[in-house]
């Protein structure tokens, strides 16, 4: 069974966080939403909120799990027995950043592949740290997110 984990914070969830998960589905038997759980972090949204709104996307896969994780991210691969990490790609500093963090993860952990996709060029300027902007000064975000982060924000 090929179990791949899509983590992130997902603080809030992106339509282009949507658009990579939704095209490695075909890729997986499984895929599994690992929300990260970072104490240093300054989240905007709840860890149960965000668990929330991911499950209600993605309510009618059933390829698609959701769950919270502590600590690093390669141990929660050994955990729920994934061998492939899904990453986004939106830009050349993106693929550096990326690229680092999956050689670390090949030499930690060897049997994890990370498996990078690149973002469509209409979502490339779209990320969770320019939305969680957006919400903090009360601008509308309806363009950038699925309309069940819409939902569930009031």
């Amino acid at each position: 069974m090929k179990i791949a984990l899509f983590p992130g914070s997902f603080d809030p969830i992106t339509i282009a966080h949507v658009d990579i998960l939704t095209r490695a589905l075909p890729l997986f038997d499984q895929v599994i939403v690992g929300i990260g759980l970072n104490s240093a972090k300054q989240n905007f949204l709840s860890a149960g909120k965000r668990e929330e709104i991911v499950k209600a996307i993605f309510a009618e896969h059933d390829k698609v799990q959701v769950e919270l994780y502590e600590g690093l991210t390669v141990d929660f691969c050994k955990k729920i027995n994934a061998t492939y990490m899904i990453r986004g790609i939106r830009s050349a500093a993106d693929f550096e950043y990326e690229r680092a963090i999956a050689q670390i993860n090949q030499r930690m952990m060897p049997e994890v592949e990370t498996i990078l996709l690149l973002s469509k060029p209409e979502y490339s300027a779209i990320s969770s740290t320019i939305v969680r902007d957006i919400l903090r000064n009360k601008g509308d975000v309806s363009p950038f997110v699925p309309k069940e982060v819409i939902g569930m924000l009031g």
